[in-house]
């Protein structure tokens, strides 16, 4: 059985196991290393070490082969000779407890966040917006908050945005930030969201955190999958927003729990660079921010990439556990890159890092760790362990088996579309255009009566738009003359 106390992944040239203290895992981690050196197997492999020991794993399987994990594996070849070669690896195959999700719905869950949930922050980064349509975008969510009106889905907010085009009363202070040029250019962009196929993303039922962290029947941490095999090529910006979501939600809905055994969840980010693309300063301080802090919530994060530089320096500076497969340098700037990874690392006396760097072959990584205080272990050597479960992706009619046969099944495939901006601003136009209607047909002698019913009917802010229209339509010099200051007080509050 493997050791509890340890997440193991591989044996040092003696034959000896490493690996990292359980209870420090949440201390985050970098897997990196040129295309086709092994880093989808290394991550395969320390998912497995997390789910045996009743850790919950979410992974982005870029590739589409990550999905083995729910097979058993057959061992051939090089493989069966790493393992003999491992006599502390007590190795099964076995297939693991996965949930596969995909965002369009099509190998997996669905899997979707509303606008309301993401915030103003992180869409505007979705949607590469200046400054001033940022500004326009927190002025609309403001509203919304304010008048009720819940933002779930693409719709919702074209909806709004149309709306206080028509109403920028309801603006407030905020009105001058509501211009033309940025309102259309918001619009532009989510059309072109939708055409990425975006749009899919945003909606209810939403994933629910405690889905994620529920462990499998037998005890094991159960590994969420989301298909990106299409996503990170269509839409990177979708892909890298959302796992940026999935972080500030954890760190926001955790709760605090110190230094405990184990960690809740390990988080792991392939094509980790996406997420720091031309991601907005104040986007970035506040990554960093939910990188340094949400390991005190148990939640261990664990970035995949080619090289080291892909990541901010404040980042790195935060990883614990180093697993760095073969690197290549053909050029000067290579060269220069390949001996900072080197340097990354606490010396071992035993051999020349910046040397190994380069002979290491598939499968093999130079590893530095984590002493049991904390400190970093000297570099070592490492001959990644094989997985138990199989190397490569599962069929379609597997995949299909382990959608049918998870426990969320039914749970999120069906969109809901429940009342939201959309239909109550559609609502409040129709009910505007009837009393418009109705107002239109009353004899000029009920001015009287019209304003008592203006009056009377200040509690709903559909009656207001309705009778401000009305009252436009008779004459706004005759109306101010009535009721002046009501006018004026009213747009104080909206």
């Amino acid at each position: 059985m493997p050791d509890s106390q340890q997440i193991l992944f591989g044996s040092s040239p003696d034959a000896q196991p490493v690996g990292q203290a359980l209870r420090l895992a949440n201390r985050h981690g970098l897997i990196a290393g040129a295309t086709g050196t092994g880093k989808t197997v290394t991550l395969q492999r320390l998912a497995e070490a997390f789910s045996d020991a009743g850790v919950a794993v979410f992974a982005a399987d870029i590739k589409g082969d990550l999905c083995g994990l729910g097979a058993a594996g057959n061992p051939q070849g090089k493989i069966a000779e790493r393992i003999a070669g491992m006599p502390w690896l007590n190795h099964h195959p076995q297939g693991y407890p996965v949930t596969l999700w995909d965002v369009h719905g099509q190998s997996g869950h669905p899997l979707r966040t509303t606008l309301s949930e993401m915030g103003p922050l992180l869409l505007g980064s979705l949607l590469e917006l200046t400054d001033s349509q940022q500004s326009t975008l927190y002025a609309a969510f403001k509203v919304a908050d304010r008048e009720g009106l819940l933002l779930l889905d693409i719709k919702d907010l074209k909806a709004l945005l149309n709306h206080l085009r028509e109403q920028p009363q309801l603006l407030g202070e905020d009105s001058a930030l509501m211009t033309t040029g940025s309102s259309q250019a918001l619009l532009r962009r989510l059309a072109v969201l939708e055409q990425q196929g975006a749009e899919a993303l945003f909606g209810e039922p939403a994933l629910q955190l405690e889905d994620i962290l529920q462990p499998a029947s037998d005890g094991r941490g159960r590994i969420h999958l989301l298909d990106a095999s299409r996503l990170v090529h269509e839409a990177p910006k979708v892909y890298a927003t959302f796992l940026l979501w999935l972080l500030a939600e954890l760190f926001e809905q955790l709760p605090e729990r110190g230094d405990a055994d184990k960690p809740l969840l390990a988080l792991f980010f392939d094509e980790a660079h996406l997420l720091f693309a031309n991601t907005p300063k104040a986007l970035q301080e506040r990554l960093e921010q939910v990188v340094r802090l949400i390991r005190s919530k148990g939640v261990g994060v664990y970035f995949v990439t080619q090289s080291p530089s892909d990541l901010p320096d404040t980042i790195l500076a935060q990883l614990g556990l180093r697993i760095q497969h073969g690197l290549r340098a053909f050029t000067s700037k290579e060269q220069r890159s390949l001996r900072a990874v080197a340097d990354g690392f606490r010396p071992n006396p035993e051999f020349d890092t910046l040397a190994v760097l380069t002979e290491l072959g598939i499968g093999e990584a130079l590893v530095g760790t984590l002493q049991e205080k904390g400190t970093p272990e000297r570099v070592r050597r490492v001959l990644i362990a094989p997985p138990q479960s199989r190397i490569g992706p599962l069929s379609e009619a597997e995949r299909a088996g382990l959608i049918a046969q998870s426990p969320l099944a039914g749970r999120y495939d069906k969109a809901v579309d429940r009342e939201s901006a959309y239909e109550m601003l559609l609502a409040r136009k129709v009910i505007t255009k009837d009393e418009t209607v109705a107002a239109a047909k009353q004899p000029s002698g009920g001015l009287a009566e019209m304003a008592s019913g203006f009056f009377d009917g200040l509690a709903g802010q559909a009656m207001k738009s309705a009778m401000r229209t009305a009252a436009n339509q008779i004459g706004r010099e005759l109306v101010r003359g009535l009721m002046g200051s009501l006018l004026g007080g009213g747009k104080k509050r909206k």
